[in-house]
């Protein structure tokens, strides 16, 4: 059978005096976990080693499988299913968050398969996009180096980062699969690489191959 997974907004009484507009302009965290307590305005998670609880209003969205099917029920009574109907104790859930001055509000609930390695945690934010341009100087199956005004900059490389260029995917069509970063890249090639600095580890989302002259 089919199942319906819709984001609802909750039906619980916004918390009193709570600036509900204010919530999205902090800074959206994520967490991982199971959820171990529910009540109609908080919600308790596991994440890893910690236990955090969240507070829930009428901004929160939660996305669980069956969640459309409880809200046309409900709405047939003229009523509104409350957080405790949507999800139960033992449920795996991820968490978009903010930080209140020490009080977490959550934005919005979304009922996952699983928590992941270790129970969940909370999810290191994503740093922003930098961009160097430069000439490839080595490349390997695991990082590459490029030189820009006179300079090394060494990134790491993996399955995830993409390399553009006219004809590479005509390349890697004619491989069988994805086409390997040491198959795409020379040394001598003009690149420009956008990248993200992973505590002091540059990690490169994207290449892009410059055509010459």
């Amino acid at each position: 059978m089919r199942r319906t997974v819709l984001a609802i907004p909750l039906a619980v009484v916004a918390l009193v005096g709570w600036p509900t507009s204010h919530a999205y302009a902090q800074e959206t965290k994520t967490a991982k976990g199971t959820v171990t307590a529910v009540s109609a305005d908080s919600i308790t998670v596991k994440a890893g080693a910690q236990d955090m609880k969240f507070t829930v209003d009428s901004s929160t969205a939660v996305t669980a499988t069956g969640a459309g099917t409880k809200t046309r029920k409900a709405a047939a009574e003229g009523k509104k299913p409350g957080i405790t109907e949507l999800l139960t104790a033992g449920t795996p859930v991820e968490v978009k968050y903010h930080d209140m001055g020490g009080t977490l509000h959550a934005a919005s609930i979304r009922a996952i398969a699983s928590a992941g390695e270790g129970g969940g945690g909370v999810m290191a934010d994503k740093p922003a996009a930098k961009t160097a341009s430069g000439t490839v100087k080595s490349v390997s199956a695991s990082s590459l180096v490029i030189s820009e005004g006179g300079k090394d900059m060494t990134f790491s490389v993996d399955k995830d980062t993409k390399v553009i260029g006219k004809g590479l995917g005509t390349k890697g069509a004619s491989s069988g699969g994805k086409l390997a970063i040491t198959d795409a890249l020379s040394s001598g090639d003009s690149v420009s690489v956008t990248y993200h600095d992973m505590g002091g580890t540059m990690h490169a989302a994207t290449v892009r191959v410059t055509p010459k002259g």
